[in-house]
């Protein structure tokens, strides 16, 4: 079964997409939506440039799409449609854990484009799927958070001890309802890890960025 993966270059589509891939499914490529210059990924604020070192360490083709709120979900149709007929995909995998509004989306741009949305971390326990990542070989960076976390965790590896630590603070310790949001810089799918330029640390209205120095 060949698959696309929506890759917001974090932790948890990273995991899904290694989940999918030691079920025998095939990656064919990488899926990113872009905001509307097509520089910066919507979902995580990562340069293109970055995305697409991590697409290269995985020898595979990195769509970024560029869309406006307005236009998100048609041109996210439209784009799984052109890809599906491009790479002959069955399939869409989605790193979403308990988000009913995400899956219920998900569900619904699959059908419309004739795939089957996959979840493969879908209602598993946080913490474990935290250990597994690592336990797995995801090296992962904290480059965006709210401020109750605070600009101190930016630049953090997420670890075992992190993960915990977050936990005791009442944080969703995979930030799954957006309380931060991660960078991998290295996996298995990796043939190396990745390079990253410099960065400054920035808060904008109770959120707490990572500034890449290429994009200030």
């Amino acid at each position: 079964m060949n698959f696309l993966t929506s890759w917001s270059g974090g932790k948890d589509s990273c995991y899904a997409m290694m989940q999918a891939v030691n079920e025998g499914l095939v990656p064919k490529v990488l899926l990113n939506m872009m905001n509307e210059n097509g520089q910066i990924s919507r979902s995580h604020g990562l340069p293109l440039s970055i995305l697409n070192q991590q697409a290269q360490k995985m020898q595979l083709p990195l769509e970024g799409i560029p869309a406006s709120w307005g236009d998100y979900e048609a041109k996210f149709i439209s784009t799984l449609k052109m890809l599906k007929t491009k790479y002959d995909l069955d399939a869409a995998v989605f790193g979403d854990i308990d988000l009913q509004a995400h899956k219920d989306w998900e569900d619904k741009v699959c059908q419309a484009a004739c795939l089957k949305a996959i979840l493969p971390l879908w209602q598993q326990d946080r913490i474990k799927l935290v250990n597994e990542m690592i336990e797995n070989g995801i090296e992962t960076m904290i480059v965006s958070c709210n401020t109750i976390m605070g600009e101190s965790y930016l630049g953090k590896i997420l670890t075992k001890e992190l993960a915990l630590e977050l936990k005791e603070k009442g944080i969703d310790p995979c930030g799954e309802n957006g309380e931060f949001h991660t960078l991998v810089l290295n996996c298995s799918l990796f043939s190396e890890r990745i390079t990253l330029p410099k960065f400054s640390i920035k808060t904008y209205n109770d959120y707490c960025f990572v500034v890449w120095e290429d994009f200030v």
